[in-house]
């Protein structure tokens, strides 16, 4: 199955404005280091449903979110909060959108899974159950 065979099988996603503009400029500047994740997002950018940051539901995740989600392939649950590079912590569970996992996750809400590639290339099942996004230019609910 192709890159774009899978992409129509992902699930629909939204972003809002800032997070998209934000994070396409990331991944435009990390192509030449990081090419499969800059090019993940850009293409889940691409396919992305993007609204002004207030018409974005909360429980979708986006950058400064944290989100609790199951590994479906081993069903271990995992809580981590999804922020820039500068800011990743995996120890303190703040994951870079520029990873496998924190590209996967973006703009999902609870209750959407997503088939995605780990670091490795084996496509793992991520299933989103809760999110919560900080205070600052939540949509509605």
């Amino acid at each position: 199955m192709s890159v774009t065979d899978l992409a129509a099988l992902r699930p629909t996603i939204l972003l809002c404005e800032t997070d998209a503009e934000r994070i396409t400029d990331l991944a435009l500047a990390a192509q030449g280091r990081l090419p499969q994740v800059a090019g993940l997002l850009l293409e889940e950018i691409e396919r992305a449903e993007v609204r002004p940051d207030t018409d974005v539901p909360a429980d979708i995740v986006g950058m400064g979110a944290t989100v609790e989600f199951v590994d479906l392939s081993h069903g271990e649950s995992r809580i981590v909060t999804l922020v820039f590079p500068g800011e990743a912590d995996i120890s303190a569970g703040r994951v870079s959108i520029l990873t496998p996992v924190g590209a996967g996750l973006l703009g999902l809400r609870p209750g959407q899974s997503i088939l995605w590639p780990d670091r490795e290339g084996r496509e793992r099942e991520l299933r989103v159950v809760s999110v919560r996004r900080p205070e600052v230019a939540l949509g509605p609910t």
